[in-house]
């Protein structure tokens, strides 16, 4: 007869493998070519990770963001350019591959995951589904062996904006919230990330200080 290992002890396990159930949240936000994640272009992709202190609050911690040139046949919708104003001749855009940008990218999140204790990263991103759908194409195409992120579950912040302040547009939902929001930067993955993340830190820490975390 065989015998089974006992499960693990909850008070062997970090404080954020105890909170979001072996997940590490992840904000992330990507810009993009148009709306459909299998043949527009994904143009820049950006993380924000999360840290805890010792009292459980949680706080933006890293950062990375990349410029991604088109994948070769990627449609690339004007509409959608005029949109996030990403010049795709610009000489300051420093774009790379997919290829790297996206190894680079689960590298970064990987690490994370492993830094707190994990066992694997899921997304955060306001719209979530769009994000996670670009991303998941994107590891795709490039034949990624190991994608960090879980391939569908995904916490959205324009959802839980909408329940805790009654919006769920992304600057609006900042404005009510008391968090700076610059219009003239928004719709870089990398901003919109930031913005994210800070959003998405002031909600969970609410909750925690209203009584909701931990379980009684």
């Amino acid at each position: 007869m065989t015998q089974q290992s006992a499960p693990q002890d909850d008070d062997s396990k970090t404080p954020f493998a105890r909170r979001f159930r072996g997940f590490l949240p992840v904000i992330i936000d990507v810009e993009t070519a148009g709306f459909n994640s299998d043949t527009d272009a994904l143009l820049e992709v950006a993380a924000v990770t999360l840290d805890m202190d010792e009292e459980g609050f949680i706080h933006p911690d890293k950062e990375i963001s990349f410029h991604v040139e088109p994948f070769e046949g990627a449609n690339i919708e004007q509409s959608a350019l005029d949109f996030t104003g990403i010049d795709l001749d610009s000489e300051d855009r420093d774009a790379i591959p997919e290829e790297l940008a996206m190894h680079d990218f689960f590298q970064f999140v990987r690490k994370a995951v492993k830094k707190q204790g994990c066992n694997r990263a899921v997304m955060v991103a306001h719209n979530a589904h769009f994000d996670l759908g670009f991303v998941n194409a994107a590891s795709e195409r490039c034949e990624m062996k190991r994608n960090p992120f879980h391939p569908f579950s995904c916490f959205d912040t324009a959802t839980l904006c909408g329940l805790v302040y009654g919006h769920t547009v992304l600057a609006k939902s900042c404005q009510i919230a008391g968090i700076d929001f610059s219009n003239s930067e928004a719709h870089s993955a990398l901003y919109d990330a930031q913005k994210t993340a800070e959003l998405y830190c002031q909600i969970v820490n609410k909750w925690k200080q209203l009584g909701g975390w931990p379980l009684d």
